[in-house]
């Protein structure tokens, strides 16, 4: 089994700077969206931005067991795709579609991580409950993440925030640690029980992943290998920070004012 990585204060700076490197490129794409652009054009975008800003991608070539390398710098999955989705020149955004986009780069050997689901022009009330019930899903989470805590703590908030609003959590994924490596342990999974799991020490950094679904938890995989759609058609809403968690508290390294204006 991986170890965890406890980061030092050097370590935590880096990532302080690979977080908002991350949180840039996300902030670019939310200014370019729009009825008519393409997911393909965003992932045009995301490439200028990540070269202007001397970082790699973190997704671009990254390869799993059985999959070809992921083509792309970021995941985009609008409606009812949860996750994991290519860019595609065909795949047009209409207005009142809801979209997720994912984005890692690395800075200087480490690596940060975050996603946001974007409105496209005007959505209709339910879709805008879905993202608010999901981002305050990410933001209880990320509060438990403290010394003494444990990660249990952490996902329940994901689980019980979206499941007292009626929605589901998707329990095939998860978020996990995070820092010279994309996925490090520990896993940071969408359900748990307070005062299980392992215990947070300051120095630890993860990935803290929201993924609910308006209607049914499960989900299939597209015949691409890569991306995830909700068995029941349903929309589905993603939003993740990475966090490090310092002797007094929480720290999101991946803030940006997307996340004020939503």
């Amino acid at each position: 089994m991986q170890k965890i990585r406890i980061k030092n204060k050097l370590e935590i700076e880096k990532m302080r700077h690979s977080g908002q490197a991350a949180a840039k490129v996300l902030q670019a794409i939310a200014d370019a969206i729009e009825p008519g652009i393409t997911t393909y054009e965003l992932e045009i975008i995301s490439r200028k931005v990540i070269a202007n800003l001397n970082a790699t991608s973190s997704f671009y070539g990254y390869v799993i067991p059985d999959h070809s390398p992921f083509p792309a710098t970021i995941c985009v999955s609008p409606n009812n795709k949860v996750i994991h989705g290519i860019p595609d020149k065909k795949e047009e955004l209409m207005e009142g579609d809801i979209i997720g986009v994912d984005t890692a780069v690395s800075v200087g050997g480490y690596h940060g991580d975050n996603a946001f689901t974007f409105p496209v022009g005007k959505i209709s009330l339910d879709a805008q409950k879905l993202l608010d019930v999901t981002k305050d899903s990410l933001y209880a989470a990320i509060a438990e993440a403290k010394p003494g805590n444990r990660i249990g703590d952490v996902s329940f908030q994901l689980q019980n925030v979206a499941e007292k609003a009626g929605f589901s959590v998707i329990e095939d994924f998860s978020g996990h640690g995070i820092g010279r490596h994309l996925h490090e342990e520990p896993q940071v999974l969408t359900t748990g029980k307070p005062g299980r799991g392992t215990r947070l020490r300051p120095g630890m950094v993860l990935a803290i992943e929201a993924m609910v679904n308006a209607g049914h938890s499960s989900v299939d995989v597209l015949e691409d290998g890569w991306g995830v759609m909700t068995s029941d058609g349903s929309l589905s809403a993603f939003f993740e920070h990475t966090v490090a968690v310092l002797s007094d508290g929480p720290e999101i390294l991946t803030g940006s004012p997307i996340w004020e204006n939503l």
